[in-house]
């Protein structure tokens, strides 16, 4: 992926999580507490505003961050931040909630394969070129 694509991977990524987090603070805080584990030892409407909160933060620094090597060290976070939401994810299919259409194993099961595809577009997006 060239510079321009970086660029534009990287304010798409920054646009999704700002997006997704007011979501969690407005109009689907409840479809984002069925991701929630029911073993989390947390209230799920407390995780959900404060993943929200997470996720605008997220999105706005990949918005405004351009410069080496803050960019793919942001990026790594990002990524580490769909990493540590995943077991959100698996439990929603382990306990066959609904949310946000998902509403078959084979949806939820389906949902499961974009989680490593979202942590590769962080580090993609952001990851240093090799002739810098």
């Amino acid at each position: 992926m060239g510079g321009a694509g970086k660029a534009v991977a990287q304010v798409a990524l920054g646009g999704a999580l700002a997006f997704a987090g007011v979501a969690h603070l407005t109009s689907a805080r409840e479809e984002f507490q069925a991701q929630v584990p029911s073993w989390f030892p947390a209230d799920p409407d407390a995780v959900v505003l404060a993943s929200g909160v997470v996720e605008i933060g997220l999105g706005a620094a990949l918005l405004a961050t351009w410069r080496q090597p803050h960019r793919s060290r942001l990026g790594k976070i990002a990524a580490l931040f769909f990493l540590a939401v995943f077991p959100g994810n698996i439990a929603q299919f382990a306990e066959g909630r609904d949310a946000f259409g998902l509403d078959t194993d084979t949806k939820r099961a389906v949902r499961l394969l974009f989680q490593p595809l979202l942590m590769l577009w962080a580090l993609k997006a952001t990851n240093k070129p090799k002739d810098e």
